[in-house]
């Protein structure tokens, strides 16, 4: 029995065992998580330091980590319907728009919380 994509077998084989495009959609997911979750953390944190300043970080990079989880489901949906089409993969380029996506966040918020803590200075008894 013939499908738009193949036969039935053709279609199954498009995948290897170790079902990389998944594996890499649930990295993005568990990355996007972290983001999330140590976001949100700082900004519960990090007031009594830094002022009203780490909360808006916190909801920044909040905001980042459901991008970059949304941006990722895209991904992992487009490319697993251009292997079930043809059995190929999409360049790598079309993934280096997440990962600097991710890495410019990162390296944003990281020195970001740098600057406040300069400006502000870290008293360790939160006063």
């Amino acid at each position: 029995m013939s499908t738009p994509g193949g036969s039935r077998r053709a279609r199954r084989a498009v995948f290897d065992a170790g079902l990389q495009p998944e594996r890499t959609a649930l990295a993005w997911r568990r990355t996007a998580l972290s983001l999330v979750a140590v976001s949100l953390g700082a900004a519960r944190l990090l007031p009594a330091q830094l002022g009203p300043g780490a909360v808006a970080l916190g909801l920044a990079g909040a905001v980042a980590g459901v991008l970059v989880h949304v941006l990722a489901g895209r991904r992992a949906r487009r490319l697993t319907e251009r292997l079930v089409r043809s059995g190929d993969l999409d360049s790598p380029a079309a993934s280096a728009g997440l990962a600097a996506l991710t890495a410019a966040t990162c390296a944003l918020l990281g020195l970001a919380g740098v600057v406040l803590i300069v400006a502000h200075g870290l008293d360790p008894r939160g006063a």
